[in-house]
């Protein structure tokens, strides 16, 4: 591997993808250390420590800490992911969206990226009036609480995303893999240097044994194992091509394969359940007063806090559901079906049409419930492991599927640029 990343950098075009790639990268953290004006740090950070359990602790995780420090990156790149999503979803309501997507062509893939990019400008300025809203209701979090203020703190989170936005295209056009996503990890990545001094001060205090912090390590590297294993796990399909013949040459005969992924809705299911999971405990937590120990109020606090069976369980099911719903938004086994039959595919045993997507449908069911368990698996242990453990892993099921997803796929960026050069890849 070290050869082959020294052979990868002595190509000139491939070391310009990997410093710019690196300076957008250096770009976003130095972002997220720039705080933006007339916000008190300090009361900030120490009011979003007890908010760590609520969708704003989601938040802050994403946007690697830059959202507890209310920095110009703060929002992170979540409106452009929150808006892909949106316009994704919606692609599969609106006809006009759907033959835009299917049948525009390139053309059509600039309108909806530019469609994108509008929604994430809005979507940032309702999350920046909101954040901004949420400081401005506790004391001594705002310096300055006038209208100038507000314009200027709303304005710097919402120019701040977009240039995120700006700045992972350009990581697309002329760096190595997907720049959103290495802008995600990046932020997720700088928190571990601080959880891992942490656990040390933990273990030289004598407030967690050395066997207990073993244990978690052990264990956040078999989640990885398990991710790996998983990411690139596929059911194939065997499909024949039946032979036809145009004009003097005859074409098809040949026999191939319909991949499935395992997981073919990646941490989607996770970041969604997660959000409407932790709404209750997001309300409660703004509640002025708490109630009383021992009444109604006070039993179903702790009954919807993110560290109780109760959520635990609703989250699982979530992440099922979703699970579900997306693989269905991705994968269409009437489609499916259709394509085959016009390009003289089938599978053996069926016949095309009907009992063929009523096939595909049976096997993408069976494929999804296993995905979803894992799904389940990856953000609960985590979960469970903090409940039962003395040692916080700081660090959810979520970041790790997302750091480990995207080191994969930039891993296979630079296997398909050197594959091209006709250089031994990382994969081999």
């Amino acid at each position: 591997m070290i050869q082959t990343i020294r052979k990868a950098w002595g190509i000139p075009e491939l070391r310009k993808k990997i410093l710019f790639t690196l300076l957008i990268l250096v770009i976003y953290r130095i972002g997220s250390a720039i705080p933006v004006p007339y916000v008190n740090t300090d009361a900030l950070s120490a009011y979003l420590t007890g908010m760590g359990t609520t969708i704003l602790g989601l938040y802050d995780v994403m946007s690697g800490g830059a959202f507890a420090q209310a920095t110009v990156f703060a929002l992170g790149i979540q409106p452009y992911i929150n808006s892909s999503i949106i316009i994704q979803l919606l692609t599969v309501a609106i006809p006009a969206l759907e033959r835009l997507q299917r049948e525009g062509g390139e053309e059509g893939k600039k309108k909806l990226q530019s469609i994108t990019r509008y929604a994430t400008v809005g979507i940032a300025v309702l999350q920046a009036l909101g954040y901004y809203f949420i400081m401005k209701s506790q004391l001594q979090i705002l310096t300055d609480t006038g209208i100038w203020a507000a314009l200027v703190i709303i304005v710097s989170f919402v120019a701040g995303s977009s240039f995120l936005m700006w700045l992972g295209e350009q990581c697309n056009e002329f760096g190595v893999g997907n720049g959103i996503s290495m802008i995600l990890m990046a932020g997720i990545i700088s928190r571990v240097p601080s959880m891992v001094s942490t656990m040390y001060r933990n273990i030289t205090a004598g407030t967690v044994h050395w066997a207990w912090a073993a244990v978690a390590v052990v264990g956040v590297l078999l989640l990885i194992v398990l991710i790996v294993f998983v990411n690139d796990a596929e059911r194939r399909i065997p499909v024949q091509y039946a032979k036809r013949q145009v004009g003097r040459k005859m074409y098809g005969g040949q026999a191939s394969t319909l991949p499935m992924k395992v997981n073919m809705s990646g941490v989607l299911p996770i970041i969604f359940a997660q959000s409407i999971a932790t709404i209750p405990a997001t309300i409660g937590a703004f509640l002025p007063t708490r109630p009383a120990e021992g009444s109604f109020g006070y039993a179903l606090l702790n009954a919807i806090d993110t560290k109780s069976f109760l959520y635990l369980i609703v989250y699982f099911v979530l992440i099922i559901g979703f699970s579900y719903f997306y693989a269905s938004i991705q994968f269409n086994p009437v489609e499916i079906s259709n394509n085959l039959k016009r390009n003289g595919g089938f599978i053996p045993g069926f016949r095309p049409g009907k009992p063929t997507s009523d096939f595909i449908a049976r096997v993408l069911n069976k494929i999804t419930l296993f995905g979803a368990i894992y799904l389940g698996v990856v953000a609960i242990v985590p979960l469970l492991a903090d409940k039962f453990s003395p040692v916080s892993i700081g660090i959810g099921g979520t970041s790790v599927i997302i750091v480990v997803g995207v080191a994969l796929e930039t891993v296979q960026a630079l296997e398909n640029q050197m594959l091209m050069r006709q250089y031994k890849g990382f994969l081999e």
